[in-house]
């Protein structure tokens, strides 16, 4: 269970001096992209001075257990178990690879949520001229989305339910295991998209009854762009034969075999052609720090800080849109202003960095962040909305949850 006690995790504090940008910023918005770790501009410059020792030789002595190393330590965050995790730019060729191994001729529903982000939506809208059907679930105000309606939609047609596991419009901490189970009831597969939640929330991927999940270094992980995994069920790995692919994926790849395509028996048979050497190391600083934490101490921490941010936030007549439950939110919180553009832009001119999505202020603080870190942002904010003209009434359904 998470805890309220004043000043949880405070020595976690001493990593602050980790992060430069904390020594200029006050930043609330590790859900957008994680804080720059000096760890990982370290691993950067570690990569060039292996380029200008080795050059091409640093691929056999340094760079590929570098990305063995990468995928065990993704694997450790979420549960998974060495051979069950492959490498990815993004998620979005994630989501094509997994994409590549359905067959939707009798199969042709794809299941998602209004509230997903819309990269696992476009992937099987662009699909539709291939006969796929997508049935889009609705939120409630897009704060959650009721168990009931994700029931309604799931039926013996449905191929593949997707959806987050953190909803980025709010940060509900959605039932996945619950949602997964209504998927194999029927037939289907189920897919989690753990952006936003690798990291900050603990979880074992096995218990979560999924198929696949998908996530990356850019946020909570604290890693940058360009570096992404996807886990798949191990019984299935062998099972699944994608129909996109790339050299990586072979089975004997130093073979330099062109004439036919053996896949490796693990889940690296889902990954495609070079990986980013310098991300992997920007990655994998990240991932150190998140590993020495532990995510449940970054759980608590976040809690803790998320429940002194709503309870300010209310205090000062803010109306948000977030869960009930504070058991079951996470690092986001939702922020009704007269204009959340202007507000974002406000909030930067005077040094506190935040992000703004369907017209919401959207701040997110993190295991490095403080108390005073809110009440500083909270105090800019209401100068901000001084500044702003008047924000019209909003149905109550929006506002409250």
């Amino acid at each position: 269970m998470t805890t309220t006690i004043p000043g949880v995790h405070e020595d976690l504090l001493a990593y602050r001096d980790q992060f430069p940008i904390l020594e200029r910023k006050t930043y609330l918005n590790s859900c957008s992209l994680g804080a720059l770790s000096r760890r990982s501009m370290q691993g950067l410059a570690d990569f060039q001075e292996e380029w200008n020792e080795y050059g091409a030789a640093a691929w056999y002595s340094r760079w590929i257990s570098r990305l063995g190393d990468l995928r065990s330590a993704y694997g450790r965050v979420i549960g998974a178990r060495e051979g069950e995790i492959a490498l990815q730019p993004n998620v979005s060729t994630a989501l094509t690879m997994v994409a590549s191994c359905l067959d939707h001729t009798e199969r042709r529903k794809v299941v998602v949520a209004d509230v997903d982000f819309p990269t696992i939506a476009h992937q099987w809208l662009a699909k539709r001229r291939l006969g796929v059907e997508v049935v889009t679930v609705p939120s409630e105000g897009r704060i959650h989305i009721p168990l009931e309606r994700w029931a309604e939609a799931i039926d013996d047609r449905t191929a593949l339910v997707a959806t987050s596991h953190v909803l980025y419009t709010s940060g509900q901490i959605q039932d996945v295991a619950a949602i997964a189970e209504m998927a194999h009831r029927s037939g289907a597969l189920c897919l989690v998209d753990g952006y936003q939640s690798a990291g900050q929330v603990p979880l074992d991927v096995h218990a979560l009854e999924a198929d696949f999940y998908v996530g990356g270094s850019l946020k909570w992980l604290l890693g940058g762009q360009g570096m992404a995994f996807l886990w798949v069920r191990p019984d299935l790995i062998g099972s699944l034969e994608p129909t996109v692919t790339g050299w990586f994926a072979a089975d004997a790849q130093f073979s330099f075999q062109n004439t036919e395509l053996q896949l490796r028996d693990d889940a690296v048979r889902f990954e495609y052609g070079t990986p980013s050497i310098p991300t992997a190391y920007t990655a994998l600083g990240g991932l150190s720090i998140v590993e020495e934490v532990g995510v449940l101490r970054i759980r608590e921490r976040t809690d803790h800080l998320t429940r002194d941010l709503v309870a300010k936030a209310r205090a000062r007549g803010l109306q948000l849109r977030v869960p009930n439950d504070p058991e079951q939110h996470a690092a986001i919180t939702m922020v009704d202003v007269p204009d959340a553009a202007a507000a974002v832009a406000g909030l930067s001119e005077q040094g506190v960095i935040a992000d703004y999505r369907h017209g919401l202020l959207r701040l997110s603080p993190y295991f490095y962040n403080t108390e005073a870190e809110n009440d500083r942002t909270l105090d800019v904010l209401e100068e901000v909305i001084r500044g702003m003209p008047a924000m019209p009434d909003r149905p109550s359904s929006a506002t409250t949850g």
